[in-house]
């Protein structure tokens, strides 16, 4: 769902701020996370995004206002409770959402695009996909429209969601001890990121971690094993436009190949990476992205 009006002015400075601290403690220290040409790369996609997400709200808006118009109760957000209550429905949805866009190609042809940078830091949070809506991103959260919470306080704390997941792109926070165990730290989400194999498909909360460890997709950076980043069959271009789209040309392909309705489900719907040949075992969404090519 796209962050628009008073929403981005908002978290716009912020974000900058994160970045500029970033660049500013790896320049001090001597490090090296930004290079020129995945930064302006990032930069352009993350432009994208937002262009696509303004021709997108109307969309969403009037999908959000007919079910808003059928809702099953009036939720106030006048007590803490139910603010609460809002948080946990939100990140409870979102996580699910983040875990159907590893799981579901549809959904994975969007969600790749934010996997694909293979430097991990604050900007990298940026390099968002143009065609989330295509996939359905904001249907997960039109239930919460149904039962009565009201669109703009869920987008609001959605924006939050967001927001503070942009501070955990980056690798010069360690491990942060017991609150690994409980938040969405750097630590995790760099697991989140890793093309490791261990590492594939984990951590998917957006500000919690309850949620993983629930339904069992929770997992801890190993010293031993450092994580790597970027897809597993690395999309080799710099071109934000191929980036944006390569896997949707990818799928469509393979669906040209179809043999009966059957494959072209799978292949649409099924888990990235399907191929007839598979059996239909379940294949992590980075670890079988072999339609990534150049571009």
């Amino acid at each position: 769902m796209p962050i628009t009006g008073q929403m981005f002015w908002i978290a716009a400075p912020i974000f900058l701020l994160f970045v500029s601290l970033e660049i500013f403690c790896f320049h001090r220290n001597r490090l090296t996370s930004y290079s020129w040409r995945e930064s302006l790369t990032t930069i352009g996609i993350g432009l994208g995004h937002k262009v696509s997400g303004l021709f997108c709200f109307s969309f969403i808006a009037l999908a959000m206002s007919w079910i808003w118009d059928h809702r099953l109760f009036d939720i106030p957000l006048n007590h803490i409770g139910w603010i609460a209550l809002l948080f946990i429905a939100v990140e409870f949805n979102y996580y699910w959402y983040h875990r159907f866009s590893h799981t579901i190609r549809w959904m994975w042809a969007s969600h790749c695009v934010h996997h694909s940078p293979i430097e991990f830091n604050i900007l990298a949070s940026f390099r968002l996909s143009w065609t989330s809506t295509i996939s359905g991103d904001f249907l997960l959260f039109l239930p919460l429209v149904w039962l009565g919470f009201q669109p703009a306080a869920i987008g609001s704390m959605l924006a939050f969601n967001l927001l503070y997941q942009s501070w955990v792109h980056t690798e010069l926070i360690p491990k942060l001890g017991p609150l690994d165990q409980i938040l969405n730290t750097p630590s995790n989400h760099r697991v989140h990121h890793a093309s490791n194999e261990i590492y594939l498909d984990k951590n998917y909360g957006g500000v919690l971690m309850i949620f993983d460890k629930l339904f069992g997709t929770y997992a801890t950076e190993e010293e031993n094993s450092p994580c790597c980043y970027g897809l597993v069959t690395p999309v080799e271009s710099v071109n934000p436009i191929w980036i944006a789209f390569h896997e949707w040309i990818a799928m469509t392909t393979d669906l040209t190949r179809s043999r009966n309705l059957l494959e072209a489900v799978n292949y649409l719907f099924g888990h990235p990476g399907w191929r007839p040949e598979n059996k239909g075992e379940e294949i992590s969404a980075q670890a079988k992205d072999t339609y990534a090519v150049t571009g």
